[in-house]
């Protein structure tokens, strides 16, 4: 069966994120009352596998084998049948 999973993938409390501190910045300067901008990155992963529960684990595999780092980043997961 085919499935979309995606893998948002986003830094843990308290690590340094340069890209959301200037994005928040310049928001600032163009007159935006913004507190804090966080960026985070989302994958959109299309797959074979034979059930949810398969393409469930198989999203957490490579959540955890490449695309997100334990140590910096927190991950999502959602997962649809196509």
């Amino acid at each position: 069966m085919k499935y979309v999973a995606k893998i948002e993938v986003s830094l843990k409390p308290g690590h340094s994120n340069p890209e959301g501190e200037t994005t928040a910045r310049l928001l600032i300067e163009l007159g935006y009352n913004v507190e804090a901008v966080d960026v985070s990155k989302v994958y959109t992963v299309h797959l074979d596998a034979e059930s949810f529960d398969d393409a469930k684990a198989k999203a957490e595999e490579m959540s955890k084998r490449l695309l997100a780092n334990p140590t910096k980043d927190d991950y999502s997961i959602s997962v649809v049948e196509q």
